[in-house]
């Protein structure tokens, strides 16, 4: 004889089906929250400073000053001199058998942007000449240092100056 088991009922479950509201997000909706982010995101890295290019900078205008020392000596028949510290640099001129220091743009002393030092021989100092002719006085290695980047800046004999890597 068979057995009957009345269902038990449930009252959380409902025959109706859900509201719109109850389905959670849409495809568009995360796809725009995706998108946002991403945008927001970029902004963010597009705006952080970035050490190498802070170094770089910094050795691209002092080379730009050793060139344009090198140019004046050149143009004016005098000597330049261009001294290197780990903390900056600066030039002197050669002038009535004396070094007199340059105060004016773009010679005056100039510190490396904070952060920046020079690895510069042992004395902690170099010198370098530019004669009339534009020689240097000697080959120079100039290595600027910032947050564990290098990068170097060299003087040749001929007074040709570039910046590397």
């Amino acid at each position: 004889m068979p057995t009957f088991i009345p269902a038990t009922s449930d009252a959380r479950r409902s025959d109706t089906p859900p509201k719109a509201e109850e389905h959670g997000f849409t495809l568009v909706e995360l796809l725009v929250v995706i998108v946002l982010l991403g945008l927001m995101s970029a902004t963010v890295v597009l705006t952080m400073p970035d050490q190498r290019s802070h170094i770089l900078e910094d050795a691209e205008r002092f080379a730009a000053r050793a060139l344009a020392a090198r140019d004046d000596a050149v143009l004016q028949s005098r000597p330049m001199s261009l001294w290197i510290s780990a903390s900056g640099y600066g030039f002197s001129q050669r002038t009535r058998g004396q070094w007199t220091p340059l105060r004016d743009k773009p010679f005056a002393p100039t510190n490396w942007r904070k952060g920046t030092s020079a690895l510069v021989g042992q004395t902690g100092h170099e010198q370098l000449y530019f004669d009339s002719t534009g020689l240097a006085s000697e080959p120079l290695m100039i290595t600027l240092v910032r947050g564990g980047q290098r990068v170097s800046v060299t003087i040749d004999l001929d007074g040709n100056i570039n910046v590397g890597a």
